[in-house]
């Protein structure tokens, strides 16, 4: 599909619309809404996809209105929103890197919150409003350490990627000493934390979600002059203007605060940052992984993948993590392998 370019005459701007982009955008976005209502819908009560719809506007019998509100709504807001989060901070850690491997599962930043959490865990606390904060502080100060221990004059999307997937396996293995030492009902606790889970989410999840998106999405969206000068390489971002270590923290700062307020809700649900900016860039044929498309497919995925774990085994839902678990290693196997041909 051709650009479509806008002008103005006053103020005299200029801008391309990209056809093509905008038409894959307004797809995911009806998948995406799809795959919620479908979910909603789904459970021991099952509603239609008009019962669902009128249920949303407040229209229906109480009965419906008390389990789409109450029971299945926030469930369905989390996935909704924590794919998006994944899926646009994947977005711009790929774009600051260069490099289609640098994801928050890759980089020690989901593991750096596995890690805080479960240690609450072994230390007696439950569930709540403090796993929430332990997840968030702990996705952060593994993306301060990563930063931290990339610094040398200046910090390279290589050496964070290097350092990152370094310090993932070091969490990942003092993850795996608490769950040793731990009780084995905590133990249980945790590992289904670990997997990425939408049961039983409340509103408790969604508030902070949804307020921490209203923040950060735009602001990820306004970075987007930078991030395309830093995909054309450090030496022509400089050319053109763009202050090259201020705009890679943005970026890392922006991304690793989705994706702390994603896991906080949902837990690290595996492959989701890594995949939706791969499938997003390439649907909608761009060079760099597009923002907006890579957090409408991110929100599909884990709709979608959340639908196929409550059903793939009947009386028995399964981890959402489970499942993008599955469909994300074959992806990365394929960049994996492109990565060496290129």
């Amino acid at each position: 599909m051709a650009n479509l370019t806008v002008r103005l005459p006053a103020p005299p701007v200029s801008w391309q619309v990209r056809i093509r982009l905008v038409a894959v955008c307004l797809g995911l976005a009806v998948l995406a809404f799809l795959a919620f209502c479908l979910g909603v819908g789904l459970g021991d009560i099952p509603l239609g996809l008009g019962e669902v719809v009128g249920a949303l506007f407040g229209q229906g019998e109480q009965g419906q209105l008390f389990v789409v509100w109450q029971l299945r709504l926030p469930r369905a807001l989390v996935g909704l929103m924590a794919g998006a989060a994944f899926g646009l901070s994947g977005a711009l850690l790929q774009t600051m890197t260069r490099n289609p491997l640098a994801s928050p599962d890759m980089i020690g930043v989901t593991q750096g919150a596995g890690v805080a959490v479960v240690a609450g865990m072994v230390f007696g606390l439950d569930s709540g409003p403090g796993i929430q904060v332990l997840a968030f502080a702990g996705a952060v100060a593994a993306a301060l350490l990563t930063y931290a221990l990339a610094w040398r004059r200046g910090v390279t999307g290589y050496r964070v990627v290097l350092i990152g997937v370094g310090l993932s396996w070091v969490f990942t293995s003092a993850t795996e000493y608490l769950m040793v030492i731990t009780e084995v009902f905590q133990a249980q606790a945790a590992l289904g934390w670990l997997f990425g889970n939408l049961n039983g989410r409340t509103w408790d999840q969604v508030t902070p979600l949804a307020l921490a998106l209203a923040v950060l999405a735009p602001l990820a969206l306004l970075l987007g002059r930078s991030s395309r000068a830093l995909q054309l390489g450090e030496d022509v971002a400089v050319v053109l203007g763009t202050p090259v270590q201020r705009a890679r923290l943005a970026l890392l700062a922006t991304g690793v605060g989705l994706v702390a307020f994603g896991t906080a809700a949902a837990g690290p649900i595996a492959f989701v940052a890594l995949a939706a900016p791969q499938i997003a860039r390439r649907v909608a044929g761009t060079a760099w992984p597009p923002p907006l498309a890579s957090a409408l497919t991110g929100a599909f995925l884990v709709l979608a993948a959340d639908l196929v774990a409550r059903r793939v085994i009947p009386d028995l839902e399964l981890p959402v993590g489970v499942v993008t678990g599955v469909l994300g290693a074959p992806l990365l196997l394929w960049l994996l392998a492109r990565a060496r041909r290129a």
